[in-house]
């Protein structure tokens, strides 16, 4: 068996033990989506357009010809085409193309720099684009609160906004703190990584399934040329 039809399986056994409520307990959870004909992966692996669990730190990559839906307790995610992102729970970290945030439960986005968050916990719905290195940002319902990495300020519903990625400044002082580290010895952290993703907490005395679903997402980077 494969592991995209591996990981669907497990999905599938998630979704019939558990209801989608106690993914609620832990916001390292989802439900995707796949919408259209098209076809979409999850750390390099092909997901089906049948439903199938997320988890905190995997990669969701959508063709040109596919939309995806990430969806929890209060919030809704829709993953436009031609688009590479990061799921993180409280937010989404746009790595190129744009989703649209529909939620009650202040998910943010982040793309390089910028950082887009509700400005309060009221339902709140906006659009968050990065291409080319712009990212553009639509307040559609409720107010929004932005960082570039410098300044923070609102956006206010039914506005829109053009940002850099990077800014110049911000970029200038992680190079600093890089060279600071790097002269100091420190040895980078270890993990942290897309595949390294923790196992999903709150999904009641399930150990044997969640430790599947873990193992399923450590190992779903696309195997090497020497690995079967």
């Amino acid at each position: 068996m494969g592991r995209s039809a591996f990981r669907g399986m497990v999905s599938s056994v998630l979704m019939i033990l558990f209801p989608a409520s106690l993914f609620a307990a832990d916001s390292n959870a989802a439900m995707l989506y796949i919408n259209n004909n098209g076809a979409a992966w999850v750390n390099g692996a092909h997901v089906p357009r049948a439903s199938s669990a997320i988890f905190l730190g995997d990669l969701l990559q959508t063709r040109s010809d596919s939309v995806a839906n990430i969806n929890a307790p209060g919030s809704s995610i829709t993953v436009l085409s031609d688009s590479l992102v990061q799921f993180q729970g409280a937010f989404v970290d746009i790595q190129h193309g744009g989703i649209s945030v529909s939620t009650a439960k202040g998910v943010g986005a982040t793309a390089g720099d910028v950082k887009v968050t509700p400005a309060s916990n009221a339902w709140t719905e906006f659009n968050v684009t990065d291409v080319d290195g712009t990212v553009r940002i639509a307040a559609r319902k409720g107010d929004l609160t932005i960082s570039d990495g410098k300044d923070v300020f609102q956006l206010q519903q039914g506005s829109d906004k053009s940002l850099d990625e990077s800014n110049p400044a911000a970029e200038k002082d992680n190079n600093k703190k890089k060279n600071k580290k790097r002269a100091s010895g420190a040895v980078p952290a270890a993990g942290g990584g897309i595949m390294n993703s923790p196992l999903a907490v709150g999904i009641g005395g399930a150990a044997i399934v969640g430790v599947t679903t873990w193992v399923l997402v450590k190992n779903d980077n696309p195997a090497s040329p020497t690995r079967p």
